[in-house]
């Protein structure tokens, strides 16, 4: 639109003419946003608000007397309010490089003031404390013509011929080339240590190599070994394996033949043995009970043979007397007595032969009854024959 007129972003715009600005100004200050110029009428001027730079180079002299060569950058710009404007406007409109050359004779002014007060172990050693001391010093005069400064960066402190800074800092370039030294024998020392542990390394890698090829080499031969001695070693057990399954078989045959021989000999014949044990007890029983029966019967029969014999005993003992030459001295009473013991012998002749007949002989000999009453029975010519053998006895 004719007349209207926008400052840029970083840009303040200045329109004298008309009413007078804030304080007094000859002109009137918009930042931001547009304003209606009256063309003819009115006049606008743009003052900048970017970032300036200005650079410092100045000898200074310290505390000490000597001289260095400070070269310093001053950051700076104009300030964002509007009597800053109006202060940079009445005095940079026109020539707005002149803020950067104003500025750094401000500073170098200053700088020469604050190094003048320290000395060079404090300029080299405190670059920040300086430059701070140059802002504060500067702020209320920069102030004045409107201008603030956001940074002062030292860029380089010169002794020149003088050497002092390099005197200055001689025992701490001893003291690092001391211990650089220090540092550069420990690192050789690593180093050989280094080179040494690893040469062991090496070597002992090389013992374990070779003791791991010698393993290798002897397991292989083992293995060749043991693949050369499979075949036999496998047939051998075959062998052996077949062995002892053919004992184990013949273990079971054998086995098989002994329970035969016991079911087809050994069992018939303890059956047959019982058997046969079994008919010689009940053939024994059988024998003793007809035994006792016998017995029984024999007794009964030689009781009744005795009884019916006793008379012909005592007339047979009786007639053996009758050939003997016997004296009786006592009359009848002796008759009676030779007539009362050959009924006596009699009697015990009958009883002899009972008792043997029921167990044993006197002399614990098995006893036969009818072999003693023959004995007793003797014929009449044996008892003639013991009669004249008596004979002479009785005589006497």
């Amino acid at each position: 639109m004719f007349g209207y007129r926008v400052p840029a972003p970083d840009e303040a715009m200045l329109i004298s003419g008309g009413r007078r600005g804030l304080g007094g100004a000859p002109f009137r200050v918009v930042t931001g946003h547009g304003k209606f110029v009256l063309p003819v009428f009115r006049k606008t001027r743009f003052l900048t608000l970017s970032m300036c730079e200005a650079e410092v180079t100045e000898t200074c002299v310290t505390r000490q007397g000597i001289a260095l060569h400070v070269r310093a950058v001053i950051a700076f710009k104009v300030g964002n309010d509007t009597e800053s404007i109006i202060n940079a406007g009445q005095r940079f409109l026109s020539d707005q490089d002149q803020m950067s050359v104003l500025t750094g004779r401000i500073f170098a002014g200053h700088l020469r003031s604050i190094i003048g007060s320290m000395t060079v172990e404090e300029i080299v050693t405190e670059r920040q404390k300086l430059a701070a001391e140059v802002l504060d010093t500067s702020k209320v005069e920069m102030a004045k013509i409107g201008l603030i400064v956001d940074s002062l960066q030292i860029q380089s402190i010169d002794d020149g011929a003088t050497g002092y800074i390099d005197a200055m800092s001689a025992p701490h370039k001893a003291a690092i080339q001391r211990q650089a030294q220090i540092a550069q024998a420990q690192a050789t020392q690593a180093s050989v240590e280094a080179e040494q542990v690893a040469a062991r390394n090496q070597a002992e890698y090389a013992r374990q190599t070779a003791i791991v090829k010698a393993e290798y080499s002897a397991e292989v031969d083992r293995a060749q070994a043991q693949a050369a001695q499979a075949g036999p070693l496998a047939q051998a057990h075959a062998q052996q394996e077949v062995l002892a399954a053919q004992t184990e078989l013949a273990q079971r045959q054998a086995q098989l033949r002994q329970q035969q021989l016991v079911a087809e000999i050994v069992k018939p014949a303890e059956a047959e043995a019982q058997r046969i044990k079994l008919l010689a007890i009940a053939e024994a029983e059988r024998m003793k009970i007809q035994a006792e029966a016998a017995s029984s019967y024999d007794r009964v029969a030689l009781d009744r043979m005795l009884i019916d014999q006793l008379p012909q005993i005592v007339k047979e003992a009786a007639g053996g007397l009758a050939g003997a030459n016997v004296n009786v001295l006592n009359g009848a009473d002796g008759l009676g007595e030779i007539a009362a013991g050959l009924v006596a012998q009699g009697l015990t002749i009958l009883d002899s032969v009972r008792q043997n007949l029921n167990g044993q002989n006197s002399d614990g000999r098995p006893a036969n009854g009818l072999l003693e009453l023959q004995g007793y029975l003797r014929t009449p010519e044996a008892d003639g024959e013991a009669a004249k053998e008596d004979k002479p006895r009785d005589a006497e």
